[in-house]
């Protein structure tokens, strides 16, 4: 048998899966008359019926399920390997950022590179895990945290970050006001990093014996903040929309830098691409308006 047309296997397989004619030709932008002929000279050239027309859609034959069963696997792979180098367009940008960073401070901060930039369509994807611009050749840039120092990219500072003790209106009340007790002396939800131990040598106080929870992100130390359980060292940056809403209660006019600080990171081919070197100057304005606010 001659090789076999792939198009008309992928349409195959989509109007398999769909079990509707029109749906599936709506999908891939054909018209239903051009897919049903396709799946005739499909039919035609294997001997046997793959679908059953019917007044509501289709329905596969014990043969055209096999086939479903034998090819779809394989063209899934097929799109899957063939993700990674997805042409690329000077009016599409994709920018990696951890979820905490991407909800806090990008996300609110979009609307106006958007409103800017018309013409570019911005993907964000929000992930903990570190980009592999090597292999995730869609990606463009990447907002990271740390020291700066990532092999095969450059790495340019947005701004540092700051810590501060926070807590609900809620907890406030129930100790009295800010000033009432020494912090020492507040329910503390304690770090593995020590970064409270840093804060109590800042401020010249000592150092409480235990704290009421440990927790490992800043995401959760925010949220036990929010739910009265006790007093975070949170990140300004993150907890920022917090603290001006009120939800939460900075408790101290001091600050402590952060071991880290917020970077743009970049492979080198995106220093060509029009799309990334608008949003390099605009994430780059807006990271200098909000460190002259820290």
């Amino acid at each position: 048998m001659s090789r076999m047309p792939l198009q008309s296997l992928h349409n195959f397989v989509v109007a398999a899966r769909l079990g509707n004619l029109t749906r599936a030709a709506e999908s891939m932008n054909l018209t239903v008359s051009a897919l049903s002929h396709q799946m005739r000279q499909l039919e035609e050239r294997l001997g046997y019926p793959l679908l059953l027309r019917q007044a509501r859609g289709v329905r596969l034959t014990p043969e055209g399920q096999r086939l479903l069963e034998q090819v779809g696997p394989h063209l899934d792979a097929i799109g899957e390997a063939f993700q990674p180098f997805a042409a690329r367009h000077d009016r599409v940008l994709t920018v990696s950022a951890v979820p905490s960073m991407a909800s806090n401070w990008l996300v609110p901060r979009l609307g106006q590179f958007v409103a800017a930039y018309p013409q570019i369509e911005i993907n964000l994807e929000s992930t903990e895990r570190l980009t592999d611009f090597e292999r995730q050749l869609q990606v463009d840039a990447a907002l990271r945290v740390g020291a700066g120092q990532w092999p095969g990219v450059t790495a340019e500072p947005l701004f540092d970050d700051w810590l501060v003790p926070m807590a609900s209106p809620a907890l406030v009340a129930r100790m009295g006001g800010v000033e009432a007790t020494a912090l020492s002396q507040w329910p503390l939800l304690g770090d593995p990093d020590g970064e409270w131990q840093r804060w109590f040598a800042l401020t010249g106080e000592t150092a409480p014996s235990r704290y009421v929870a440990m927790l490992n992100d800043s995401e959760s130390h925010h949220r036990a903040a929010l739910d009265g359980i006790g007093v975070a060292l949170g990140r300004v940056t993150r907890a920022q929309l917090l603290l001006q809403s009120g939800q939460l209660i900075a408790l101290s006019p001091h600050r402590l830098k952060t071991r880290w600080s917020h970077w743009l990171v970049y492979p080198a081919r995106s220093a060509t691409h029009q799309g990334f070197l608008a949003f390099r100057e605009w994430v780059m304005a807006q990271a200098k308006a909000h460190a002259a606010t820290m």
